[in-house]
């Protein structure tokens, strides 16, 4: 039987080590790489235009704090909500569809973060009055683009509280209405149902630093900005 010193028994014993280490490695990744595909996960875009650029209707302090505070907030807060409760749904889609089935902390902040997405896309510096299918759509709708400036203005001002104003597509109508704090309606919790085509935030955290309290003046303000392009766009 072969002799085996201590030395030459510690140099094997740290081979076989290092050894069970690196196969316990590959083994890890490989494990990993087969695992199923992290869930739904909500993501803040990229601001179309910088913060100064709605001035003088939506001022650049206003914005950034909106969008590097208030918005980053509802996107992590989700996020934490999506882990902390095992939230497996593939798509915003399915999350909005399961609204009821949700905490107020994921409705919350899962509607706040899909919101301000869609808000930051259907504004853009200088706007006029939209034209082509829009025009058309909305005056087939309403009576024409200055009927629909006016009901959609009242259900920004008539929105008691914090709450979003809305133009949505509902299985070909177009419809105006509101939704209280983050709800959208796209929720099945959501009284006005259909596809969001235009969104007004009407939170104070959106306007109270320039117009105070008077949100009539921050929505005849806002008429200036909307990009009726991205509109269109939905619309198709």
């Amino acid at each position: 039987m072969k002799t085996i010193n201590r030395r030459t028994f510690v140099k094997d014993s740290v081979k076989i080590t290092a050894a069970v280490a690196a196969g316990s490695s590959l083994l890890l990744h490989s494990e990993e790489s087969l695992a199923a595909p992290a869930g739904l996960q909500f993501a803040q875009i990229a601001l179309p235009y910088a913060y100064s650029a709605l001035e003088p209707s939506i001022d650049a302090m206003t914005m950034e704090i909106h969008y590097s505070k208030h918005h980053a907030a509802y996107i992590k807060n989700v996020n934490d909500a999506i882990a902390a409760e095992n939230i497996s749904y593939a798509t915003e889609k399915e999350f909005f569809t399961n609204t009821s089935k949700l905490s107020a902390k994921a409705r919350n902040n899962g509607g706040g973060s899909w919101n301000h997405n869609f808000f930051w896309q259907v504004m853009k510096p200088g706007s006029t009055a939209p034209v082509g299918k829009v025009a058309e759509a909305l005056s087939g709708a309403f009576g024409g683009f200055d009927k629909f400036k006016e009901q959609f203005t009242q259900a920004a001002i008539g929105r008691f509280g914090s709450g979003w104003a809305w133009l949505v597509n509902d299985g070909g109508k177009l419809k105006i209405g509101s939704t209280p704090n983050q709800d959208n309606p796209m929720m099945d919790v959501s009284e006005l149902k259909g596809t969001p085509l235009l969104a007004l935030d009407v939170w104070e955290h959106a306007y109270y630093l320039k117009y105070q309290n008077k949100r009539a003046d921050y929505i005849a303000a806002w008429w200036n900005v909307v990009n009726w392009d991205e509109v269109a766009k939905r619309m198709a």
